[in-house]
């Protein structure tokens, strides 16, 4: 069983304002952050058929998701083995036969490998198998799509998210669809302002009134463990005051193989470093920030719903839809709020509530890959990455 109680004696200040203004830092943050977790690329029902693809780009990296003649999903680098040109330029779609270079005109197989060079005379015999797209390390977990770039800290996502395995199953979330397709939009903050937000329910009350109405004071956090959270949504036992909550829990329906217990309620599965799964009892969603550089993020989210909806549960999607673009809405605005105020002389580092212990426990997963968050006073820029190496051997056994 997972140990979620918060223990006594903590330090309460979170990172230090620093850290969210370091261009050094950031650089260390892509490498060792978000190049070595998981990162959730798409949802298997993105690429529905033979040749369709999902892109994402991610700290510097290019990603191509493309479902092979043989119907397997696979995950590879979006770039081209002649030059690096951007192999596939539009987010999604359907290559029916073959991937063509817009650069020089190389062609690849829906395989992978390369078909053939432009001008093949222009170079000696080229191995279809050695110039084929470079793949990228992925796994499906409960239709969900997952890569990595590199080897990291985190077990496999099934070893990962074991604890959550029986409670998610429930949802037969492989078995979803898009609703509208994956959202971005770009925030101006640093990523760790959006996740500090995200990691806590104790703004519930005060900062987001459709939530409040929705579950209240139910709503439970635990803290990350091990590199997962969870956080808990019941709904209260009130009609609603607002229109949309109101009308959300008049038309909530939840699909006839849920067990009872999670038919009205809202759950949030937290990834370390940055992404959450969403469940309700009509939807699937996730939903991840990236960073662009040290003060504008990138926010992407998609929801999936059941292949047999029918017209009351799509007016429940409807309605939830409203009330979490709501939030995310507010949110945004507390993120800016937070994030200007780590550039301040007065700032003195936060004073965390028990119910924020998700906050302190994601700072304290950041610290064990990158132990230069511990220093009070920022490095110098030019010497972060030394500072950090230091500090690594430092703690070595």
């Amino acid at each position: 069983m997972r140990d979620t109680s918060v223990p006594t004696g903590w330090d309460r200040k979170g990172l230090p304002g620093w850290c969210y203004h370091s261009p050094a830092l950031l650089a260390l943050e892509k490498e060792h952050l978000f190049k070595t977790h998981w990162q959730i690329a798409c949802h298997v029902s993105d690429v529905p058929n033979i040749g369709s693809f999902q892109t994402f780009d991610l700290c510097d990296e290019r990603v191509l998701i493309l479902r092979n003649p043989a119907g397997e999903v696979r995950a590879f680098f979006n770039i081209c083995r002649h030059r690096g040109s951007r192999l596939v330029v539009e987010d999604q779609g359907t290559c029916p036969n073959a991937l063509i270079c817009p650069f020089h005109g190389w062609v690849y197989n829906l395989d992978g490998t390369l078909r053939g060079a432009a001008r093949p005379e222009s170079y000696p015999a080229m191995d279809k198998n050695e110039f084929a797209l470079r793949p990228i390390e992925m796994e499906i977990w409960q239709g969900f799509v997952f890569v990595r770039f590199r080897p990291g800290p985190q077990p496999s996502v099934a070893e990962l998210m074991a604890p959550f395995e029986e409670e998610i199953s429930a949802y037969r979330m492989a078995d979803h669809v898009p609703t509208d397709g994956i959202w971005t939009e770009n925030s101006p903050v640093n990523w760790k302002s959006i996740r500090d937000v995200d990691n806590e329910g104790y703004h519930v009350a005060m900062a987001h009134p459709a939530l409040q109405d929705l579950y209240g004071s139910t709503y439970l956090d635990e803290p990350y463990v091990e590199g997962i959270s969870r956080s808990d949504g019941q709904f209260t036992p009130t009609k609603g005051r607002r229109w949309a909550v109101r009308n959300y829990k008049k038309f909530s329906k939840p699909q006839p193989y849920l067990p009872d217990h999670l038919h009205k309620k809202w759950l949030y599965y937290g990834i370390f470093p940055n992404s959450v799964i969403a469940v309700t009892p009509e939807t699937t969603l996730f939903y991840q920030e990236f960073p662009l550089s040290v003060d504008t993020s990138m926010l992407r989210s998609a929801t999936y719903r059941t292949k047999d909806e029918d017209r009351q549960q799509r007016a429940a999607r409807y309605l939830a839809a409203r009330i979490d673009r709501e939030t995310v809405e507010e949110d945004i605005q507390l993120t800016i709020w937070s994030n200007e105020a780590m550039a301040s002389d007065a700032f003195e580092g936060f004073y965390l509530s028990d119910l924020e212990y998700g906050v302190r426990s994601h700072h304290d997963h950041l610290r064990q890959i990158l132990p230069v968050y511990t220093q009070e006073n920022a490095p110098e820029e030019n010497q972060m990455a030394a500072e950090n190496a230091a500090l690594c051997a430092s703690a070595a056994p």
